[in-house]
């Protein structure tokens, strides 16, 4: 594409898709800039009369997941609100029934034969159950699982240009789950008991990841790989910390939750509109990948909170100035602290709640093909407009601005290093692939965490390089008192790896690359895995 780019005549090129800003560019012109709602008002009334599933629209946006041609879709949720008119879906409308596997072969598939499935997993108490998309190599044994997790208030739909790539890699099989209270998942009432501030966090928190260690027990899996983005990274730290000793590695794709405080690193506020949760709603998916010029980018994008880091590296240098407290508006934490989510506005507008998610949709999937864009768009309202639940854990977790409550960069240098769980205590949900010498143990002796970024994420890349150096200085700790044997099993890293050409979105902006990644990641941990056992 680059090359492409440079060439001097058109001619010489050959015919590619061009996005937006290449068009201008070529034009000589600025690129078009849309209306921040840009479906207009017969559409979104469209749209609304029509009121499609969540199981449709997730069928819909899985159909794109190359070599899976009719992807299996249970009906089973049965939280989405009552439709207008019956979808003309083939999908089976019985909301008990269950979806078949569908396979794929040597024929149709060149890295199959490959099983796919979509499940709802029950968990225990009234109206809890988890939405559950997994795939895995036929006539292979499962060696390794990997699970994920997806950001707030998104779907496991949206990681629909990983499945495959990912499940390229022998001996893997791959979950992705809705966390509970949203996407396909069950949503049950959201409620915190507790007073004080550390009490709400927790429970907030223990919302989603006791969910998260219940499926785990149901599913026999004693140890994997865990893959969060966003908000779903922050419950991947939370998870590893309270639930020790079942983690093979640990994979945040640009986490929120990080910093404690903005004031910690040299670099000013941005003002409320631009924080960082703003981005997310305002900041075009194209800028993320192209500049106006027309050009790929090479730098980090002038929205982009503390903008990863060059801007540390200023500060090292004396180059950035103290920073000055800027308030936040008193609208916006009365909106924060009253739990007003932005679903709600969805929700509350009626047939105009298509329009105002496509203020959303239109900039998050802008570099996107049309059709696939028009089923994100689809998918994504589906899950906006159904019954609030989980949404409302946000503003436990987060104060206004995208700080997190208990920033875990005060404890993430706990992960892979907690007590383990007696034997006794972990016997019942042990599988046949437990690695018994573990259990031996007084304490976890690390597992490797993997901080992914975008090149141009607005979440705060700096964040992941402090967190890099906590998780290194725990090792060094660790190891001056180890005993011989946590020696041997020590097992902790960090590193910090980005991924070019993306914003928070990396692994759909750039999910080539984000896929290579991951492969390789997989690989090291079925290498590690095979060595350690070899050692017991």
């Amino acid at each position: 594409m680059t090359s492409s780019a440079s060439s001097d005549s058109p001619a010489e090129r050959p015919q590619q898709p061009m996005l937006a800003s290449q068009r201008a560019k070529q034009a000589n012109n600025d690129p078009p800039k849309f209306a921040f709602f840009p479906l207009g008002y017969k559409a979104a009334v469209g749209q609304w009369w029509a009121s499609m599933s969540p199981a449709v629209a997730e069928h819909n946006v899985m159909s794109f997941v190359p070599y899976l041609q009719k992807p299996p879709t249970h009906t089973q949720t049965g939280s989405a609100p009552v439709s207008a008119h019956q979808s003309s879906s083939s999908l089976n409308a019985d909301p008990a029934g269950e979806a078949r596997p569908v396979r794929t072969n040597s024929i149709n598939d060149p890295y199959g034969p490959r099983a796919w499935y979509s499940n709802l997993i029950q968990l225990s108490g009234k109206g809890r159950a988890l939405n559950e998309f997994s795939v895995e190599r036929v006539g292979e044994d499962v060696e390794e699982n990997m699970v994920m997790l997806h950001g707030y208030g998104a779907g496991l739909g949206f990681f629909y240009k990983n499945f495959e790539g990912m499940s390229r890699v022998k001996g893997w099989k791959i979950y992705a789950l809705d966390m509970l209270g949203m996407g396909r998942s069950s949503r049950p009432p959201f409620k915190v008991h507790a007073k004080d501030q550390a009490g709400k966090i927790a429970e907030a928190e223990n919302w989603f990841i006791d969910a998260l260690e219940e499926w785990r027990v149901l599913k026999k899996i004693d140890k994997f790989t865990l893959l969060g983005h966003s908000m779903g990274g922050y419950m991947a730290v939370a998870y590893a910390l309270k639930y020790p000793g079942h983690l093979n590695k640990l994979i945040l794709a640009s986490p929120v939750g990080i910093p404690e405080d903005p004031y910690a690193v040299q670099a000013d506020m941005p003002e409320p509109e631009e924080s960082s949760m703003a981005n997310e709603f305002t900041q075009d998916q194209e800028d993320d990948i192209v500049n106006t010029s027309g050009n790929l980018k090479t730098n980090g994008d002038n929205n982009n909170f503390l903008n990863a880091k060059s801007k540390a590296d200023a500060a090292k240098t004396g180059g950035a100035k103290t920073p000055t407290r800027r308030p936040i508006p008193k609208w916006l934490s009365y909106l924060w602290d009253a739990n007003i989510s932005p679903f709600s506005v969805v929700r509350w507008s009626g047939p105009l709640g298509p329009r105002f998610a496509s203020g959303w949709t239109s900039r998050r999937f802008s570099h996107l093909p049309v059709q696939e864009s028009e089923a994100l768009h689809d998918y994504a309202y589906s899950l906006f407009r159904q019954r609030g639940s989980g949404e409302y854990a946000l503003a436990y977790i987060l104060a206004p601005g995208a700080f997190a409550r208990s920033p875990l960069i005060r404890r993430i240098h706990g992960v892979g290093r907690q007590p383990l769980p007696s034997a006794a205590q972990s016997s019942a949900s042990t599988s046949s692939t437990s690695v018994s010498g573990l259990k031996a143990l007084a304490k976890e002796t690390g597992i490797p965490v993997v901080l992914m970024y975008g090149e141009n994420d607005w979440m705060d890349i700096a964040g992941g390089y402090a967190a890099e150096q906590k998780l290194k200085e725990e090792k060094a700790k660790a190891l001056k008192t180890a005993t011989a044997d946590e020696k041997k099993n020590e097992n902790g890293s960090a590193k910090v790896v980005i991924i070019q050409k993306a914003g928070h979105h990396l692994y759909l902006d750039g999910w080539e690359q984000f896929n290579e990644v991951m492969r390789e990641e997989m690989e090291e941990t079925k290498r590690h895995t095979k060595k350690f056992r070899s050692v017991q």
